[in-house]
């Protein structure tokens, strides 16, 4: 039997317009197959159409008198049912990626409401979603499944890294910036790197591919941007895990409902207290030598349970 084809639609400019192999990485077979379903993002006449972080734009305001006599045009609406690609509602699924911040709350909530007309399932890492649940897997390791599902953990050299943003949109994003400078100028003995990194930033440089700024390393920051419930992680953890380091993680419990206990390390808080954890872990490999056997066991469930492509085969196989 032929795989159901799944298309996709997202509001990410990385993923717009849909590239034709996004998420072919995270399966071992060909063209994005995964059991009953095969990933094809630009598929002009999928089966199923999976609504990615898609933010539904407002309704054009109308136009003010002065505008009319001026002989200006209204704006166009969004053609949403053409983005839809046929596709009936109950094979749509809306799945929204940004944590519940108070500064976006009220844009999540309002991609929710608009589309319940459309989707016949919306989730979303928080509460406020139709169906609150933990946002499946994916990951910006770019190495194929097969490699990252076969090896061994690759040669440890440094001690530790954090790949992050300068994005300060947000109290929670700001607090992060003050936690590195705080790291940076108590001397940690750390790499960093990413993009849009502050002047005062010592910085590496922006990295094309993470598995470079993370397999040489026993430990890397995994610091999320929300930390205040029980569904939200994302790709920070994962990343880490399947470059076999031993994450420092800052985030809410979600992740110890997904993964092994003793599979990564929790940082107590963004403070001085959470710099002299960092300073006392990353001071020796060890924790990272005992916790080989629960990183590969995290490394197994990332891969073939959590994966984004595993739940949408699930999904899938609801409709026979």
């Amino acid at each position: 039997m032929s795989p159901k084809i799944a298309g996709m639609v997202s509001s990410y400019s990385a993923l717009n317009p849909s590239p034709a192999d996004w998420l072919w990485h995270q399966t071992p077979h060909p063209f994005g197959v995964w059991g009953n379903v095969q990933m094809r993002a630009a598929a002009e006449k999928p089966d199923f159409l999976l609504m990615y972080q898609f933010d539904f734009p407002h309704a054009p305001k109308p136009l003010s008198w002065k505008d009319k006599l001026r002989g200006r045009k209204p704006a166009q609406s969004a053609d949403i049912p053409s983005m839809l690609r046929g596709v009936p509602q109950e094979r749509i699924i809306y799945l929204l990626r940004e944590p519940p911040l108070e500064e976006i709350l009220p844009k999540n909530q309002a991609n929710y409401e608009a589309a319940k007309p459309y989707c016949g399932y919306i989730s979303g890492p928080d509460f406020f979603a139709p169906q609150p649940d933990y946002m499946p897997a994916i990951w910006y390791i770019s190495n194929s499944f097969r490699e990252l599902n076969e090896m061994t953990p690759p040669p440890k050299v440094k001690p530790c890294s954090w790949i992050t943003s300068g994005i300060d949109r947000t109290a929670n994003h700001r607090q992060r910036l003050d936690f590195l400078r705080l790291l940076q100028d108590n001397g940690l003995n750390f790499d960093l790197y990413g993009r849009d990194l502050p002047v005062w930033a010592q910085s590496a440089g922006r990295v094309g591919a993470k598995w470079h700024a993370m397999a040489p390393y026993y430990y890397n920051l995994a610091i999320e941007n929300y930390a205040d419930n029980d569904l939200y992680v994302s790709e920070k953890l994962w990343d880490a895990l399947l470059a076999w380091c031993l994450p420092i993680y800052y985030g809410g419990p979600a992740a110890d409902r997904l993964l092994p206990p003793g599979s990564f390390l929790r940082l107590p808080s963004l403070d001085e207290k959470g710099l002299s954890y960092i300073q006392e872990v990353i001071a020796t490999p060890d924790a990272w030598h005992e916790a080989i056997s629960a990183i590969a066991e995290a490394r197994q469930i990332i891969l073939h349970k959590l994966n984004l492509l595993n739940w949408l085969s699930d999904y899938v196989t609801k409709f026979g």
